[in-house]
């Protein structure tokens, strides 16, 4: 077994100094923050007529991918629809069939607050999550993410495109995804082969950052 450095200075091992043992900390089981958003992107010849819809407010004819990620842009939920589908639909076909992950959070510490663009309308949500799961609002709550108004922007000197605080970050994960060739547009024949296909791109995206550090 290797031997330690004395007390008072930095620990190493066979001449090898180790992080300070308050560097790998535990990350906390449940989360504060989920980010959600949407993106709709275009079918190809390959995928089933079921899988196609046509979105009037993206203006694209294929599927639509809704994604629930963290603070870092990594996914909690992935699920795929059909263009056509709102994005309170989406949002609530999501979270229906991941339903358990709030079934076993704890009451007794704080909500987890979905922040949402403006495409979604939490007044019409809530009462589509409750017949799901009665206790769904005393763990989650819905926020809507804000909008820099042109005073604000030229309060702090900013013009043009601003980023909103933390959605910036979904955003970057759809970056992500679109680096991956096959995922540009929908290549599948079925949604849940779509759905696989985005969790496979960020299962790809954590192995190489694991494997780098």
């Amino acid at each position: 077994m290797g031997k330690c450095a004395s007390k008072g200075k930095k620990r190493k091992v066979w001449g090898v100094a180790l992080p300070p043992p308050n560097l790998f900390k535990r990350k906390a089981k449940w989360t504060t923050l989920i980010i959600i958003d949407s993106q709709a992107v275009q079918n190809t010849c390959n995928a089933n007529v079921k899988s196609k819809g046509f979105c009037f407010y993206k203006a694209t004819n294929g599927s639509k991918r809704h994604l629930a990620v963290d603070t870092l842009g990594f996914p909690f939920f992935t699920h795929c629809t059909s263009a056509n589908l709102s994005d309170d639909a989406g949002l609530i076909e999501m979270l229906t069939h991941n339903i358990d992950y709030f079934r076993l959070k704890p009451s007794n510490i704080p909500k987890i607050t979905l922040l949402l663009d403006h495409g979604y309308h939490p007044d019409h949500l809530t009462p589509l999550l409750e017949p799901v799961y009665p206790q769904i609002m005393q763990k989650i709550n819905f926020e809507l993410s804000t909008k820099p108004s042109q005073q604000e922007k030229a309060a702090t000197g900013k013009t043009g495109f601003v980023p909103a605080i933390a959605r910036w970050v979904v955003e970057r994960s759809h970056t992500w995804m679109e680096l991956c060739k096959i995922l540009v547009k929908n290549h599948e024949r079925t949604l849940a082969n779509a759905t696989t296909k985005l969790n496979l791109c960020f299962v790809r995206l954590m192995v190489k950052r694991l494997a780098a550090s």
